[in-house]
């Protein structure tokens, strides 16, 4: 039985520390995935940004004017 003891103690152990080690190569792992998913945002945000200019600028004109049809629906009213 002493025998058996005198194992048990230095394999708990090990198996502490290599469940450490898993545990810390997991906590990397997410960390990495975070980091995509961050960057992954941030580059839908700024596209969306991008487009939303665009398409802002598009609508009053490349020279801060309103388009031509503006003024033609500007003075009328549905009816």
């Amino acid at each position: 039985m002493l025998q058996f003891k005198s194992i048990g103690t230095p394999l708990v152990l090990a198996l502490a520390l290599f469940t450490l080690a898993g545990c810390e190569q997991a906590e990397k792992s997410a960390q990495q995935l975070l980091d995509q998913a961050a960057q992954s945002a941030k580059q839908a945000i700024d596209d969306t940004n991008k487009a939303a200019q665009q398409a802002l600028s598009e609508a009053i004109g490349s020279d801060g004017r309103a388009p031509e049809n503006a003024d033609k629906h500007k003075d009328t009213q549905e009816i």
